[in-house]
């Protein structure tokens, strides 16, 4: 189709999801505005692994893994609170890459190919009238645009008007970098009681060590150092790997109000990408992936439908569902089998009987290379 250089996009979050649609547009002919909150480069509280479904897809950005010294990760281990533990291969794999590095990357790729990029502002308002819109940031700049996508990640002020920002999330996340004697080419998943913790090499000799917990074992230890010595260590594993590691970070990544709940993909025609549009359970290892998927078929409509609003809408919606709406209920579903003594015990003697269902839970929520 033509190019349509009058169509102007506003990107809201510089993320995966944001800046992978920002390379998209702009390459097919929109005139895209990202704007970030943060400077780059900076770290976000991620597991830091993506599943090689979408390799294929990065090699269309002349992007390659390699190129950023990416762990190769062909092995998941899981352990129950106890210490049980059930290990199998993952046909298709992955790799570990820190958000660090990646989204730095992928940042001054979209800025050298013409995107304009705001950083170390932050969105203040959003408002749409007469077809367009008009973005207020918070150093008094007002963007005007035909179309926005909201990239903004896990929670944002911007979520405050919609319906699941006021429902209570029980969750909260913690991220550490790491050096620590530990296989190349595992990811493992460590229960405690209250939820679960990830372990995963990435670039270089460091280590992602990311753990997914109840908010309120915070408030009853009071501290994390506390909260881990006290829960997290609890499993014989992760007692092992917190007091042998090295913790590269003064202080780790820390984010509260993890929610795993719906959210509408599309309110009052902004489009919602990313985590904005749907969180998948981190213990499926695949939120980094989906997150660069959904910014594709986001992408695609906009592309396809920029002349008709309400095609493009419905476009993405159906899209989205196709991909993505069954491997977030089975990740909700299989969420309950982790952050229990008892469960976690049953769940991993249950896989080692029948092994055949972990790589079931994977295929269903993964999906094919694109």
């Amino acid at each position: 189709m033509a190019l349509r250089k009058h169509k102007i996009v506003t990107i809201i979050g510089g993320g995966l999801s944001g800046l992978t649609s920002a390379l998209l547009l702009n390459r097919a002919g929109f005139e895209v505005t990202l704007v970030e909150k943060k400077t780059y480069p900076f770290h976000r509280v991620c597991g830091e692994y993506i599943s090689n479904e979408i390799v294929p897809f990065l090699q269309t950005l002349d992007i390659k893994p390699s190129d950023f010294y990416a762990s190769s990760i062909n092995r998941l281990a899981i352990s129950s609170v106890s210490g049980e533990t059930y290990s199998t291969g993952l046909d298709l794999g992955g790799f570990g890459i820190s958000r660090y590095i990646f989204d730095e990357f992928l940042f001054l790729k979209a800025k050298t190919e013409g995107v304009n990029c705001i950083q170390g502002v932050k969105v203040n308002e959003l408002t749409f009238r007469d077809n367009i819109f008009e973005t207020l940031l918070a150093d008094g700049t007002t963007l005007r645009s035909d179309f926005v996508v909201s990239a903004h990640g896990k929670r944002s002020n911007l979520d405050r008007q919609r319906s699941f920002f006021h429902h209570k999330s029980p969750y909260l996340g913690v991220k550490y970098h790491i050096k620590t004697d530990f296989p190349i080419d595992l990811v493992q998943l460590d229960n405690f009681e209250g939820g679960y913790c990830g372990t995963v090499k990435i670039e270089h000799d460091r280590y992602n060590l990311c753990y997914l917990s109840q908010t309120y074992l915070l408030k009853k230890h009071g501290t994390l150092n506390e909260l881990e010595e006290e829960v997290l260590f609890k499993n014989p594993f992760l007692k092992e790997r917190f007091l042998n590691a090295d913790f590269l970070n003064e202080k780790p990544e820390v984010i509260n109000e993890i929610s795993f709940e719906k959210k509408p993909l599309v309110e009052n025609h902004i489009l919602y990408c990313g985590d904005a549009a749907g969180m998948i359970s981190p213990l499926c290892g695949n939120g980094m992936a989906m997150a660069i998927h959904s910014a594709k078929i986001l992408s695609q409509s906009i592309i396809e439908h920029c002349g008709n609003r309400q095609a493009l809408e419905a476009s993405y919606e159906i899209k989205w569902n196709n991909l993505f709406k069954n491997r977030l209920l089975i990740g909700r579903v299989s969420q309950q089998l982790f952050g229990s003594r008892s469960i976690s015990k049953l769940a991993v003697k249950g896989l080692n009987m029948v092994p055949r269902l972990s790589q079931l839970i994977i295929k269903r929520t993964h999906g094919h290379p694109f």
